[in-house]
């Protein structure tokens, strides 16, 4: 009998999380029921609507003034389409499935995916109630299993499973399109170093570009990929690359639909994220076939084995992070050997084909229950 999922998702955003939970869809329509709902006239919405057969249910944007609402649109999909499974992926849909599962007939199960690190304890009155209504939770690190295992109290803790974020094999450019990217961008004789993430605080470009100065070298070029979140946040990147004088040695792209590519065609990926939960940008860029440097703390170091398949630099350091692009910039061959051993772990640890069929595979399971 096929499990009939619901995967919800109310982000307005389209970033990692959201293009997961998309992907995942993707697989889950051709293996199972599944349904999926939405945030309307959101990024995603739109992104999936260009990709999916199947319509969405659309609910507006979530709030204290209309959550209960939008909980009785879900509770009766949820009787409607004999929905066995809620699965959600924004924590902060968290109050909106569990009353959807209270006001419904069926009281599906409901799975939470957690992408996110959790810091605080979840004891309080509030918590409780949101916590002992959910069946299963997936963590993307063993670090996150170990957060919820921490900070949820024992008597109220779902579950936990670890599922690792995983990426399709990438299929490499031609010559051609290659040489065009290069000439694209003006990189052609360049190292390039790439990082590709929203432009904002977190995502560490202002780390990157100190360490870019400390290298003293005008053959080096970065690319920032991403689009700007806060327009204040991208003037002062944009003050600093001149203050410098890096303003020929670092190009924006904005965002793009082929960030691989540009993987593809760069000497190394960066990640300077001070706190990333996982590092889905590591994964991606080791199934490239390029080498990548990431901060030693959350999820980069369930990725990279330093000095085997990458390297990690102390996080929030320039000036160690300047150290390791040196040696990738005077060490080629090794560049190299850690590129390729980067693309060995990537198939054999984080392959998505591989990562959907266990998520799916706990899914199921709950329907069994």
């Amino acid at each position: 009998m096929s499990t009939r999922i619901l995967q919800v998702c109310l982000s307005p955003n389209l970033g990692g999380l959201e293009l997961y939970m998309q992907r995942l869809c993707l697989y889950l329509q051709s293996h199972t029921s599944t349904h999926i709902c939405v945030a309307e006239k959101s990024r995603l919405s739109d992104s999936l609507s260009s990709s999916l057969k199947t319509p969405l249910l659309q609910l507006r944007k979530s709030s204290w003034k209309n959550i209960f609402s939008n909980a009785k649109v879900l509770a009766n999909y949820i009787d409607t389409h004999a929905i066995d499974v809620l699965h959600m992926h924004w924590t902060k849909d968290l109050p909106l499935c569990v009353f959807a599962k209270q006001l419904s007939q069926r009281k599906p199960k409901l799975v939470q995916s957690r992408h996110m690190n959790m810091t605080r304890f979840k004891s309080d009155f509030y918590h409780r109630y949101l916590y002992k209504n959910i069946d299963l939770m997936i963590a993307v690190t063993l670090q996150v299993k170990k957060q919820i295992i921490r900070y949820v109290p024992e008597d109220i803790c779902p579950k936990v499973e670890v599922s690792y974020i995983g990426s399709p094999a990438y299929i490499h450019l031609d010559s051609e399109d290659r040489s065009k990217l290069l000439q694209k961008y003006h990189l052609n004789n360049s190292f390039v170093i790439a990082l590709a993430g929203r432009i904002e605080p977190a995502k560490g470009q202002a780390l990157l570009i100190d360490a870019i100065h400390q290298l003293n070298n005008p053959s080096v070029k970065l690319l920032l990929i991403g689009d700007a979140m806060q327009p204040d946040y991208m003037e002062e990147i944009k003050a600093k690359i001149y203050g410098l004088g890096l303003k020929q040695q670092v190009i924006f792209t904005g965002f793009v639909n082929n960030v691989q590519d540009l993987m593809a065609i760069s000497d190394c990926v960066v990640l300077a994220t001070d706190k990333e939960t996982f590092g889905m940008v590591l994964v991606e860029a080791m199934h490239t076939g390029t080498a990548v440097v990431a901060s030693n703390s959350g999820g980069p170091l369930e990725i990279i084995e330093h000095q085997k398949d990458g390297l990690l630099f102390d996080s929030g350091d320039a000036q160690d992070l300047a150290k390791n692009l040196t040696y990738y910039i005077e060490n080629p061959v090794s560049r190299q050997r850690y590129a390729s051993e980067g693309k060995a772990t990537a198939i054999l640890k984080f392959d998505s084909e591989r990562q959907f069929d266990e998520v799916l595979g706990l899914l199921k399971s709950m329907n069994c229950k």
